[in-house]
């Protein structure tokens, strides 16, 4: 039989705070983290707002040199691996250190290094490009960083499948650990892409949100009015763990991961098929595995990304997997406050899925201001809902078709 896989701790940094109690705070109040760009010069780009990571020292984390020699994705990586460490009491030793991995998984890795290197061979020559260009762009050095800082020597290695990418990280931890490959995992997601290469390929997409003159209000997923996501920067960690190994050390257990979906669309290299199908079959595949039937799911995490195609086609998978009870559950993307995270949406909205089971509370979409007539779903505007939350789906879908499902669910049988 395999083994059962617990969440015992929590990490993150994001547009709406530096911890996970000021982040779950302000998703329950439904603010915005969205806000004008400082992080870059977008004078001459279409696109002026972003969710940026504010009051952000790394510093606090590892000392200044080490921080140097980082990319700002790698530095978030390891300050919320660090706070997911510190929540799950999870102390790590010669005696185990062997046993406990880390999976991070990035969208773009050190995209800011590598803008910056470029600007040096052009202006410079090769000769001033820095040694640490290659070792702080790659994107597997997230993972490599937070196993030096915390000494973790088990499985390590890092997961790219786009927007997806922080949930194919947990959903494959979770393999490792129900496979006995691993004890424990460090797993989430980050990445920070605040910069004028990002927002200009974005742009030229189509993908983004021009909604300069009202930043907060840019992101409205499922709102007839969205024109595009905004881009954010973040990461977020969950310690997950074999259900001994976390009972034999007395850890905190916050809920248990229980099913696990990933599909392709094998369509079109950022557009998901208009019917959802590749989602739908992630979905199933993850209920499949939980042995959990629709209606039994008290809150869907959505993708819920506020751009056309894909909030309409989202909706049309949910309601293939989840029939009549699509329009009973509730549904919230909470891309409406951090803007989109990347490689890291999937990892904060899983941490979101786990805070929603943990505190009774499904956070809200907000700008949900004028409901799109084919996104008719119940997607809890404005205002977060208080109820009993026992087993969660969260939704991640990535450019080049890649589908990831997770769900959660109470831990109150353990």
């Amino acid at each position: 039989m395999s083994e059962r896989v617990v969440v015992t701790g929590l990490g993150t940094v994001n547009p709406l705070g530096l911890d996970v109690a000021s982040t779950w705070q302000s998703l329950v109040a439904g603010k915005s983290g969205v806000d004008f760009t400082t992080l870059c010069d977008v004078e001459n780009l279409p696109v002026k707002i972003a969710g940026e990571v504010k009051g952000f020292d790394p510093a606090q984390y590892v000392d200044r040199k080490t921080a140097r020699r980082m990319d700002r994705f790698a530095q978030f990586a390891v300050a919320a691996s660090l706070e997911a460490v510190e929540h799950a009491w999870l102390k790590l030793d010669p005696s185990n250190s062997d046993d406990i991995g880390v999976l991070i998984g990035s969208g773009m890795g050190g995209l800011i290094t590598l803008s910056e290197q470029f600007r040096v061979l052009w202006e410079k020559g090769p000769d001033r490009v820095s040694p640490f260009l290659v070792p702080m762009m790659i994107i597997d050095i997230a993972s490599g960083q937070v196993s030096m800082t915390l000494g973790a020597r088990g499985p390590n290695y890092g997961v790219v499948s786009a927007c997806a990418s922080g949930a194919h990280a947990i959903g494959e931890a979770f393999r490792l650990i129900r496979q006995g490959e691993a004890k424990a995992m460090i797993v989430g997601g980050t990445d920070a892409v605040v910069t004028p290469i990002a927002i200009a390929g974005f742009s030229a997409m189509g993908a983004l949100s021009r909604r300069n003159s009202e930043p907060s209000k840019a992101s409205r997923p499922f709102d007839a009015d969205r024109d595009g996501f905004v881009i954010g920067e973040g990461a977020a960690v969950l310690i997950l763990e074999g259900l001994d190994f976390a009972l034999g050390r007395g850890a905190p257990i916050l809920a248990e991961v229980v099913g696990y979906g990933a599909t392709g669309d094998a369509h079109h290299i950022c557009e998901m098929p208009d019917d959802g199908e590749g989602a739908a079959r992630a979905i199933r595949a993850a209920l499949h595995q939980a042995g959990v039937t629709p209606e039994q799911i008290d809150y869907i995490n959505a993708h819920g990304s506020s751009t056309l195609l894909n909030d309409r086609s989202e909706t049309i998978a949910i309601k293939s997997v989840f029939g009549q009870h699509a329009y009973k559950a509730p549904i919230s993307s909470t891309k409406s406050m951090l803007g989109h995270l990347m490689g890291a949406a999937g990892a904060i909205e899983a941490l979101i899925s786990v805070l929603a089971i943990q505190s009774g509370i499904i956070p809200p979409t907000i700008n949900l201001e004028r409901p799109d007539p084919e996104c008719d779903l119940d997607y809890v505007p404005n205002v977060a809902r208080h109820g009993e939350v026992k087993a969660v789906l969260s939704n991640s879908f990535g450019f080049g078709g890649h589908n990831a499902a997770l769900i959660f669910s109470s831990p109150t049988d353990l």
